[in-house]
């Protein structure tokens, strides 16, 4: 019986962002119902981490499970 992984920890989080970038979001998730705003953040954050030379193992599953809508 495989092991139950445990549940990574969640925060909130509050950020302002330009009005255009806001409306394409909410475009974006109109017409993907798939995705919610926190799915969209995350894939984003870490794919910029990746980018930019962040290399934990945590950081690429959280990419890829909210690229391929994994949810916990």
């Amino acid at each position: 019986m495989p092991k139950p992984t445990a549940q990574p920890t969640r925060i909130d989080l509050q950020a302002e962002i330009p009005e255009d970038l806001h409306n394409a979001l909410q475009s974006f998730l109109g017409s993907n119902p798939d995705w919610s705003q926190a799915r969209v953040f995350s894939a984003a954050t870490a794919l910029f981490l990746m980018q930019n030379g962040a290399s934990n193992r945590s950081i690429n599953r959280t990419y890829l499970d909210a690229l391929f809508g994994y949810e916990d």
